[in-house]
């Protein structure tokens, strides 16, 4: 098995549920790099939708995600944004926390991987911890 794509999360209070605040699920960002790592969903029907499992690195434990595409702007609403759902029960299960890293692996199987990382990133700015967070694409050679 080779690993042909990596992206990384850094988990926010909202992604976690920290803020006990209710969002359908995780963010997607629109830059190529990221939304190329999921597959194409027909933006002609409201809300097109694909389950996509994601295992662990132990290969056998395997968490049903949803990936979304919320298009009601289109359709006479107002949103326009993906979304990686389903994902509260995975996070509770690995104690997920603002700054944990979430990264998202595709095989050459086309199996997709999961893995949290307790690391934080910081920068000190003018003596004030902030944490970095976003997206990343790795780049595999």
């Amino acid at each position: 098995m080779t690993i042909l794509k990596k992206i990384t999360k850094t988990l926010s209070a909202n992604d976690t549920g920290e803020t006990g605040g209710h969002q359908a699920g995780i963010l997607i960002p629109k830059t190529p790099g990221i939304l190329s790592f999921f597959p194409e969903l027909d933006a002609s029907i409201k809300n097109p939708r694909i389950s996509l499992y994601f295992f662990e690195e132990d290969g056998v434990t395997k968490w049903p995600f949803e990936f979304i595409y919320y298009n009601g702007k289109f359709f006479g609403g107002t949103r326009n944004e993906f979304r990686l759902t389903w994902m509260t029960q995975y996070l509770r299960a690995k104690n997920a926390k603002t700054g944990d890293k979430i990264e998202m692996l595709l095989d050459s199987d086309g199996r997709r991987h999961i893995v949290l990382k307790r690391e934080q990133e910081v920068v000190e700015d003018d003596g004030v911890i902030k944490l970095r967070g976003g997206w990343k694409v790795i780049e595999l050679k």
